[in-house]
């Protein structure tokens, strides 16, 4: 009888587990589709938009690599709740579009998950809540440990910073992180396109 019951538990424990993916997948899903009507009512009205009532934090930009098709939106703040439903804008770096370096963090199984699909040299597309339009080129990547970022916080270049934990296939946290930097090419607003490098 105990063998019978051992590979029993094992196929629970398994569906379990399964349960537990398929929601964490399902409520980042759903989160999105809600962040993204908030964050587009924030670019139509000009102002900050709960995602849901009791929400701690807010729409501040969309990200999308059209490449691979991926597009995510950014939440102010990286709290513990903030990452659990979208990427975090980390508040002691610049916007996207300003002098110095815009860092976005995520999850590597969720909301950063197609990270490791973006190529150097694939363009990444930001939009903050107030309509401006900015594109960025990748340009480097790299694995560091979590408190050696090589993020300079006094840089003068218009930059990004998309970061999530690595290994992107661990199933347990770690302490090295995936950091993908990538330099502003373009800044549209309101019909003006502006090239950064002057070339224009």
């Amino acid at each position: 009888m105990p063998r019978f019951i051992s590979p029993l538990v094992l196929a629970l424990v398994g569906v379990i587990l399964f349960g537990d993916g398929a929601y964490i997948h399902a409520k980042a899903w759903l989160a999105q589709v809600l962040l993204d009507r908030a964050f587009n009512e924030s670019v139509t009205t000009g102002r900050a938009v709960k995602p849901w009532s009791w929400a701690d934090t807010w729409p501040v930009a969309r990200i999308e690599v059209k490449r691979i098709g991926a597009s995510a939106i950014v939440l102010d703040g990286t709290s513990g709740q903030a990452l659990a439903f979208g990427p975090g804008h980390l508040n002691q770096t610049v916007d996207a579009g300003e002098r110095g370096i815009a860092v976005y963090a995520a999850h590597r199984d969720t909301h950063f998950r197609f990270l490791r699909n973006v190529a150097i040299g694939d363009a990444i597309d930001v939009t903050r809540s107030d309509g401006k339009h900015f594109r960025y080129r990748a340009d480097s990547s790299a694995v560091v440990h979590f408190d050696t970022s090589g993020i300079d916080p006094a840089a003068q270049g218009f930059e990004l910073v998309l970061a999530t934990c690595w290994p992107f296939d661990a199933i347990t946290s770690g302490p090295e992180r995936y950091v993908l930097h990538a330099t502003l090419i373009e800044t549209r607003e309101q019909g003006f396109v502006n090239d950064p490098s002057g070339a224009h």
